[in-house]
């Protein structure tokens, strides 16, 4: 599964699936050591299921089905002017279906001081590229990155669903930066502020946030929540 966009942009790739198995070998090929993070399964939002999930949780991906009231939550929000921390990176979506690599990009690119990168892989030079770039800029850059294109389509083939570009699903990140909640959505005007939240509470943080959106939308069964954990021994 993975992930609908709406931007007016030609370019549109196979949706990358819901499957922490492909997005460790995406991010270890790119450059994320795989000692330093880990992607599992959440399989629930109890407190119980969310103990089963290791710790340190560093980021959460949560994939939703796109529907008329997430859509009209959306616009709304774009509508909202929020000032978020300079530090939050985040890009904007240009490529249809590239969220599931946008939200791992978002997540890797905000604990870049958590976890250690190869140096001069693609991940280690995409973030130092993109540093001082706007969210608009960060996208088209990525838009125009073959590099990165071959590895999401070797990445979005590799599932155990057969690759579809039709799809009606979505991808988010969240993360926690400079004692903040955001919710990173490329769709969005830029980073959505659920308020205070740490390191040690941002799987349940998130999972909060999860929930009211999963209650939103009650004929849906079609979720998943996938947490980036660091690696005992990893970098601190």
């Amino acid at each position: 599964m993975a992930a609908l966009d709406d931007s007016p942009s030609a370019k549109k790739w196979l949706p990358l699936e819901a499957n922490p198995d492909v997005m460790n070998q995406f991010l270890w090929g790119l450059g994320l050591l795989e000692d330093e993070a880990e992607c599992f399964d959440v399989y629930g939002l109890d407190l119980e299921l969310l103990e089963m999930v290791p710790k340190p949780v560093l980021a959460v991906l949560f994939l939703y089905p796109l529907t008329s009231k997430s859509e009209e939550e959306r616009l709304l929000q774009a509508n909202e002017n929020k000032e978020t921390s300079s530090k939050v990176y985040f890009m904007k979506q240009t490529v249809g279906n590239a969220c599931g690599t946008i939200g791992l990009l978002h997540a890797v690119g905000n604990i870049t001081s958590e976890i250690k990168l190869l140096e001069g892989s693609f991940l280690d030079r995409f973030f130092k590229t993109t540093a001082t770039m706007d969210p608009l800029e960060r996208a088209s850059f990525l838009e125009n990155d073959r590099e990165m294109e071959v590895a999401h389509s070797v990445a979005a083939t590799a599932g155990e669903t057969e690759a579809s570009d039709n799809v009606d699903t979505h991808f988010i990140c969240f993360t926690c930066v400079n004692g903040e909640l955001y919710e990173l959505d490329g769709r969005k005007s830029g980073p959505i502020s659920h308020g205070p939240s740490s390191p040690s509470t941002l799987l349940q943080d998130a999972a909060k946030v999860i929930q009211d959106m999963i209650h939103k939308n009650p004929d849906s069964l079609n979720f998943n929540v996938i947490a980036v954990s660091k690696k005992a021994g990893g970098a601190s």
